[in-house]
């Protein structure tokens, strides 16, 4: 177990002040005491704790008030969508209460096998700054559910709205009389920077880390098992067939565009689309709010995102339409709900000529045209997710069975919505069965231990119990080897 590790070592290579080791420690041997307490709880009461967590966080009122405070904070986000974000928890919470997580979870019985939940321990998070009440809240659910004790260790931009996150959800865990110091956060004490942040991934016993790509590598290197995940970049294609509902397809992708304000890793960053319907296709995107950027104005923009070298500027992530394009130099409509760029140079590399085809964080779409057949289309989502967005998530508006196939059968990604708004759906949605969830794992594509959403079998330990079938199960050797089977090889 992570709790193994030799934190003396590790505090000092990590150059922690005394503040935040005293802080850590004190925070982790109060996360374990409650841990085991807790973990003796059984079913309905484990239920009725994580009722009472979700509630006194997501009911709309108090929601409403940690959105304002978020982005009062961060500076960034869109008020109206951020809010929505309370039915994910509702989500999250749905799907706990349809599973068990104390003692027998799962029978097979022509296996003979039985499956028993067990607990991870104490968990650690880290918060992005763009999901400072949703992230702590999903993940408290989770981790509670499976008997778990978590803490943690917020981003520095939004310190008061997760801190005030956790103080509510410990407020609903004394009202069922369940240990409060289930849930705790980092930054009391001591100064919240990497050093404190990759000292609590060493010293817990698994870690679910929800960020940028440098949240990420810190979380894999730091020893302890852990759950991170992939850069999105989450792209869609338009077939022929999208002709049928090309307005449904563009609504979809405005929701999905506009969402926070583009901030979410799943919102549509690019749409490949079929010559057959790219004149009508831009035309419904700007019927649903999209403003077409001239050449002049894509160039600004692009100078407004990146640098040179293709680095983003974060001065210009998570802003509304109006104000991304004050901050380019020109000005749109009141009206319009997300830019597009539609002057590709149909590149798709690292230079500064394929930036367009990068993860943009912002409420700016790039459109790119395919022609004739669907594996060029296909191609295009390839050479795409080589520069980004690789085992995060495709989408896929088309009416062809055998596009829909043909496209699963080889993108390198983990989740594929089919005329969804991706940023509503791929995540989890009351509309589709994919587990709820804020953190969304690419696989070995990106360098994650699970393709899966983050949901609750990763947060607990399973005991497999395994009883002898009444007689063996073999197959022969010419049914193992097949037409490689030599029956003289096997007389000695």
């Amino acid at each position: 177990m992570s709790r193994q590790n030799d934190m003396a070592e590790r505090y000092a290579e990590l150059k922690c002040t005394p503040e935040q080791i005293q802080e850590l420690d004190e925070a982790f041997a109060r996360a374990d005491k409650a841990q085991r307490e807790f973990e003796k709880w059984d079913q309905a009461s484990i239920d009725r704790t994580i009722q009472s967590i979700a509630q006194i966080v997501a009911n709309s009122k108090t929601f409403h008030e940690l959105v304002l405070l978020g982005i009062s904070e961060s500076d960034f986000g869109d008020p109206i969508s951020r809010e929505a974000k309370r039915f994910k928890i509702r989500g999250i919470l749905r799907d706990c209460l349809r599973e068990k997580s104390v003692g027998i979870i799962e029978e097979i019985p022509e296996k003979r096998i039985v499956k028993y939940a067990k607990p991870v321990g104490v968990i650690g998070c880290v918060i992005p700054a763009t999901n400072p009440d949703l992230t702590p809240a999903g993940n408290a659910i989770y981790a509670i559910k499976a008997r778990n004790a978590i803490i943690f260790c917020p981003h520095p931009r939004t310190l008061k709205t997760s801190r005030k996150t956790i103080e509510l959800m410990r407020e609903g865990l004394r009202r069922v009389g369940a240990p409060e110091d289930l849930v705790q956060i980092l930054g009391y004490k001591g100064k919240i920077n990497k050093g404190f942040s990759e000292a609590m991934m060493t010293k817990v016993d698994l870690i679910i880390a929800t960020g940028g790509q440098g949240v990420v590598r810190r979380a894999y290197m730091s020893g302890t098992p852990a759950y991170a995940v992939g850069a999105g970049n989450a792209t869609m294609i338009w077939d022929e067939t999208a002709k049928q509902d090309l307005n449904k397809a563009a609504f979809n992708t405005m929701r999905s565009k506009t969402s926070d304000f583009g901030s979410g890793c799943s919102a549509d960053g690019n749409i490949v689309i079929h010559e057959s319907i790219w004149a009508d296709a831009l035309k419904e995107l700007v019927a649903v709010g999209g403003y077409m950027m001239s050449p002049a104005e894509q160039d600004a923009m692009r100078k407004s995102m990146w640098d040179d070298e293709c680095h983003r500027h974060s001065d210009t992530v998570a802003l509304s339409a109006v104000d991304m394009a004050k901050h380019a130099g020109f000005a749109i409509p009141e009206d319009r709900k997300f830019l597009i760029a539609s002057h590709g140079t149909g590149i798709f590399n690292e230079s500064l000529e394929g930036v367009w085809c990068r993860e943009k964080l912002s409420t700016v779409l790039a459109v790119h045209q395919y022609r004739g057949e669907f594996q060029n289309a296909i191609d295009t989502i390839m050479a795409i997710h080589e520069v980004g967005g690789i085992g995060h998530s495709v989408g896929i508006f088309s009416f062809d069975d055998d596009h829909i196939h043909r496209l699963a059968s080889v993108a390198r990604v983990g989740r594929i919505m089919v005329r969804q708004p991706q940023s509503k759906a791929n995540s989890g949605s009351m509309n589709n069965g994919m587990p709820m969830t804020s953190s969304i794992g690419c696989g070995t594509w990106a360098g994650n231990a699970t393709s899966e959403n983050i949901h609750l079998h990763h947060y607990m330990n399973v005991t497999w119990v395994s009883r002898e079938f009444d007689k063996p199960d073999p197959m022969i050797d010419a049914e193992l080897f097949g037409e490689f089977y030599d029956p003289e090889l096997e007389k000695i």
